[in-house]
This record gives C-alpha cells, structure tokens and sequence, in this order.
C-alpha cells in the first residue's frame, strides 16, 4: 500500500474520530476538571477557602480559549522541532 494511500485512510480515521462525538452528543456542555474538582470539595468540605488565586484572569473565555491553544501549538511545535531535528540527524549520520 502506497504512503499516500495509507496517510488518507489515516486522516479519514482521525475526522470521524473527531465528528463522532460531536454528532452524538451535540448538544452537551464539555466543562473542564478545574470545575468538576471545585464542585466535589466545596460538597465535601463547605468551609474550604482556597490557599491561592490566579495572578490574573483573562477578560473572557474567548482570550482564555486563546491562550490555552496558543500554549498548545509552541509545545507541538517544540516537540515537532525535536523530531525532526532527530531525523535529520540520523539521515546525516547514515549518508557518512
């Protein structure tokens, strides 16, 4: 089988692996742990005064949204950055 061939069976797979749950369950709300855990401790222990806060807080959930993808993308780039320069270096090693 052909690279190409098995590279768009491999994103074919990764879409309906995306829409899948979004057809599903379109109409449902994905909160985050921060939320969940927030709400299991103040049931648990009603008095509980957190023993830090955030610096700063973003203006919205948008700059919040944006933030968190931002710091996303330098990581896989970091990490993309690594592999290649990995791969590079064992081609050079093997063309010696």
């Amino acid at each position: 089988m052909k690279t190409s061939t098995k590279n768009l069976i491999l994103l074919g797979l990764v879409i309906i692996i995306i829409l899948i749950p979004l057809i599903f369950m379109g109409n449902s709300e994905f909160g985050g742990a921060d939320g969940e855990a927030e709400g299991v401790i103040t049931e648990i222990s009603p008095d509980y005064e957190p023993w830090f806060s955030s610096i700063w807080e973003p203006p919205s959930g948008e700059i919040e949204s944006l933030l968190f993808a931002l710091q996303a993308a330098i990581g896989a780039g970091i990490i993309a950055y690594f592999f290649g320069y990995m791969k590079g270096k064992r081609k050079s090693a093997n063309n010696r």
